[in-house]
């Protein structure tokens, strides 16, 4: 795992997955990966002294190692923290999934508002297409063919929607959507839909569900104009579609 700062001064940290490096393998990487640059802008250290080997990752727990990290590199003069890691032995059982997507949910939010990135790495080979997926919807990029959509942060929203959603994502949708654990601002959940392909009818019942669960309208912020038409044949009580120049209630009526 390999931990850095980005630009002129930020520290990077590198953690290196699956292979067990000794501590002078990770000193020479480190050594390596930071010539030219300040000293201590680079430190490579193993996955299993961050996280735990095989480890259940705790995800608020995780977001506050993090947040630490960060603030000491800027104690230290660094403008940031970036992390990139190969952490396949983190999210190789359901268990270690469910806890590692709703913790990248919550670091994404957390990258919204502080001078930390990070870039994920995991074996497609070990984990299977359908393990990647519920990793890889969580991001904001991934390889091509990982995810059918994504679901992220970004400032000014709760969450950006993008992509394809059909039938065949619905489950991906539904467990992502529930690991979000989003708090609605006041009485509503906005969501950027702006990258929106398309959306069909199923995945507009989950959002209306979303509303039901936290109480709140979900505002599909510049949706497809074909989402709005079906969200008022839908008439959905937690839903309204905000289209470029239109906006679509739950009742149907367009303004």
């Amino acid at each position: 795992m390999v931990r850095g700062a980005t630009g002129t001064a930020q520290e990077g940290q590198s953690y290196p997955g699956r292979h067990a490096a000794s501590a002078a393998e990770l000193a020479g990487v480190a050594a390596e990966l930071g010539a030219g640059v300040r000293p201590g802008a680079v430190e490579v250290v193993a996955v299993r002294s961050v996280y735990g080997a095989d480890a259940v990752v705790e995800p608020e727990a995780q977001v506050r190692t993090y947040a630490a990290a960060t603030n000491a590199a800027v104690a230290d003069g660094f403008t940031g923290l970036r992390v990139a890691a190969e952490i396949t032995t983190l999210v190789r059982t359901t268990a270690q999934r469910d806890a590692f997507a709703r913790y990248e949910q919550r670091i994404d939010r957390f990258m919204t508002r502080h001078p930390f990135s990070a870039v994920c790495a995991y074996d497609r080979e070990v984990l299977g297409v359908a393990a990647l997926a519920e990793l890889a919807c969580v991001h904001p990029a991934a390889s091509p063919g990982a995810t059918p959509f994504r679901f992220f942060a970004r400032d000014g929203v709760d969450a950006v929607l993008g992509g394809e959603i059909d039938r065949t994502a619905r489950e991906l949708l539904a467990r992502t959507l529930d690991r979000a654990e989003l708090a609605p601002r006041g009485d509503e959940l906005v969501v950027d839909a702006a990258e929106l392909g398309f959306l069909d009818h199923r995945g507009l019942l989950l959002l209306d569900e979303l509303g039901h669960r936290e109480e709140a309208v979900v505002a599909l912020r510049d949706a497809p104009a074909v989402v709005g038409r079906m969200a008022a044949l839908l008439g959905l009580a937690r839903i309204r579609v905000d289209t470029v120049g239109t906006t679509v209630d739950t009742i149907g009526t367009t303004t």
